[in-house]
């Protein structure tokens, strides 16, 4: 047996993040599996391998990706299997445990598509592979006036039978659904989607903050990438992300890279959210590709530092990986727990609501080579991630 001392473990976020963490001594067995976690009373009396404080903590999941190394999810055909395996596993190698692919709003015939080679594409997991959660559909049922990107013409007004066209048979290769939940006819399916199990997120949408409350009394838990393509905070129009703060039980997503975001504003979101915060990518088809020209359906994306433009200037993504987006929103608010937690943890609760999210009970059985430890540089302020073997 090996053992490993002085690792923290994250811990759900509080209002502050103020309080001292708890130390582990961890036992790894000779095939790299995880046996035993013991909190640290007589530290000077333990001996071990010391990760002088690092935390150790699940690998990443991703619950808004659309692509990358060069596909596009709601694009993808059955000769794209090859390439989006190897995807799958940069993504390992970029930290991330398991995603949700996200399909933009698209036409009938490509989302099913998709779906059907998503599908086929989970048969061929393997160990040190990302794995494919149920995808997430962020359209078609999305507000005009706040589409972002989304194409106009594959915009749909919210029906029970246009979600069937979609996704019949396709039912539980679902995991997630964005909408507008203000628009009409979106409160039945908002229904239907909560009869299947599948999780709704608001996204895309004018909501009010009373429209707001009305979708998470009916079944809405998260916000899709808070703060775009939604109303912002105001003080006399608190709109969907108040909202959804005051509730404490909405997940809200958020985009790290600090071009859709202002990092004070991401900050203030950690501070007001708490363990309510999600990372996600948000990451295009150039993941894993060169800055520059890249195509998206008939469009052209203009690459820059990471982040996604059309080329009429409109926000549409970032290629950055959503470990970078914890690193970055850890030196923005000097609060490394709690966002190893919003890129590790809490992304679990919101497809598995029920899920028993105690650290130690996430790790024990693990491999440390599907682990990540990460480490705090206090002097330059940043937050370091590696796999934990």
């Amino acid at each position: 047996m090996r053992r490993i001392i002085n690792i923290r473990l994250p811990r759900r976020p509080n209002g502050t993040g103020a309080e001292p963490s708890e130390h582990w001594s961890a036992l790894v067995d000779d095939e790299g599996r995880l046996q035993a976690l013991t909190p640290m009373r007589e530290e000077a009396s333990m001996a071990g391998e010391n990760w002088q404080g690092d935390w150790l903590s699940p690998m990443g999941v991703d619950l808004q990706i659309n692509g990358g190394l060069g596909l596009a999810f709601p694009e993808l055909q059955e000769r794209d299997l090859p390439r989006l395996l190897e995807l799958l596993d940069l993504l390992w190698e970029d930290g991330v445990d398991a995603i949700s692919p996200t399909l933009v709003t698209c036409g009938i015939a490509p989302l099913r598509q998709a779906l059907a080679v998503l599908r086929a594409a989970r048969s061929h997991h393997q160990p040190r592979r990302c794995r494919l959660l149920g995808a997430h559909l962020e359209g078609p049922f999305l507000a005009d006036a706040r589409r972002g990107a989304h194409p106009r013409e594959h915009l749909c007004v919210p029906r029970v039978e246009a979600l069937n066209a979609r996704i019949s048979g396709f039912e539980h290769d679902i995991a997630l659904v964005t909408l507008a939940p203000e628009l009409e006819g979106a409160g039945e399916v908002i229904q239907r989607l909560r009869e299947l199990g599948i999780t709704v997120a608001l996204g895309h949408s004018a909501a009010t903050a009373e429209q707001a409350s009305q979708a998470f009394e009916a079944g809405v838990s998260m916000l899709t990438h808070a703060f775009n393509a939604m109303p912002g905070l105001h003080h006399r129009a608190p709109g969907p992300l108040a909202e959804a703060c005051r509730s404490e039980k909405v997940a809200l997503g958020l985009i790290a890279d600090g071009v859709h975001v202002h990092p004070t504003m991401a900050v203030l979101l950690q501070k007001l959210a708490g363990d309510q915060l999600v990372v996600v990518s948000d990451a295009l088809a150039p993941y894993g590709l060169a800055d520059g020209e890249h195509r998206w359906d008939e469009r052209v994306l203009l690459v820059e530092k990471g982040t996604c433009r059309l080329d009429d200037g409109t926000l549409a993504g970032v290629t950055l990986p959503q470990l970078e987006g914890a690193s970055r929103l850890a030196s923005w608010g000097q609060r490394p727990e709690a966002s190893i937690w919003a890129a590790t943890m809490a992304p679990r609760e919101v497809i598995t609501p029920d899920i028993n999210l105690d650290a130690a009970n996430q790790l024990l059985g693990c491999r440390l080579e599907a682990l990540l430890r990460w480490r705090w540089d206090q002097d330059q302020s940043r937050l370091h991630w590696q796999h934990a073997a």
